[in-house]
């Protein structure tokens, strides 16, 4: 016997995406509204792990009286990197040079530098590093010495990567946030599930559900869903339909 999705169900997915346009996609894991509706699957569209920084890091070296001081961290968004600049950016410097990396899409800036001496071998130093949603930021104190186009593309690219090698990474599986509308004599069951699938951030909300029933919301990693949804309806009475939004 599946359960209905209702109108409280799917203001709870409209939610989901209008919240999406800046945080991710929300999708029905269900066919449609109403049972004897087959699942479907989205494990072709799942984000792929990738590793990143576990804290930030710095390192500094003086080239012919330049003092070049590299500064990386690990981002989330295009925001969290500009507000990682305005923090560790010296306005006493003679450049403030970054560049970062989220997923296929990275920004460069040279502050001043002769074009693409400085922004683009950082980037260059974080795509070799192997290391995704990181943003490096090179501060330059001018010695006196100015070390040529060559020179500073060197500078920048070898203090990016000294800054890189070597730092404490972490693979990140990315999550999703869930949604589902459960019948009060189910929740034992299915928090029973969601503890064995390392769910996060579990909550509950009785105003939203029909009559009978509450809308529990979670967090759980990407190539879980599947078998949790599995795992859920196995042991369940009643079909649980679900919503998933990818987190960043």
């Amino acid at each position: 016997m599946a359960v209905r999705v209702h109108p409280p169900c799917l203001r709870f997915a409209s939610s989901l995406v209008n919240s999406s346009k800046s945080q991710g996609v929300a999708t029905p894991i269900h066919g449609g509204v109403g049972g004897g509706v087959s699942t479907a699957r989205f494990m072709s569209s799942a984000p792929s792990p990738y590793t990143t920084l576990s804290a930030r890091v710095s390192c500094e070296r003086e080239i012919k009286k330049s003092k070049f001081i590299a500064i990386a961290t690990r981002i989330s968004d295009d925001r969290s990197a500009q507000s990682f600049l305005s923090e560790v950016r010296d306005p006493r410097a003679t450049h403030n040079c970054w560049a970062y990396k989220l997923g296929d899409q990275y920004r460069s800036n040279d502050d001043g530098e002769p074009s693409g001496t400085a922004g683009k071998p950082i980037y260059s130093a974080i795509e070799s590093s192997g290391l995704d949603r990181v943003m490096v930021v090179v501060i330059r104190h001018f010695g006196g010495i100015k070390l040529g186009t060559g020179g500073l593309v060197r500078a920048y690219g070898g203090v990016a990567s000294e800054c890189l090698k070597g730092a404490a990474t972490c693979l990140v599986k990315p999550k999703a946030r869930i949604g589902m509308e459960v019948p009060f004599e189910l929740l034992g069951v299915v928090y029973h599930q969601l503890q064995h699938f390392q769910a996060e951030d579990i909550k509950q909300d009785y105003e939203t559900g029909n009559d009978g029933t509450t809308m529990v919301t979670f967090k759980v990693e990407y190539g879980n869903i599947d078998a949790l949804e599995d795992a859920i309806n196995s042991t369940c009475s009643r079909k649980i339909h679900l919503y998933k939004q990818t987190l960043a």
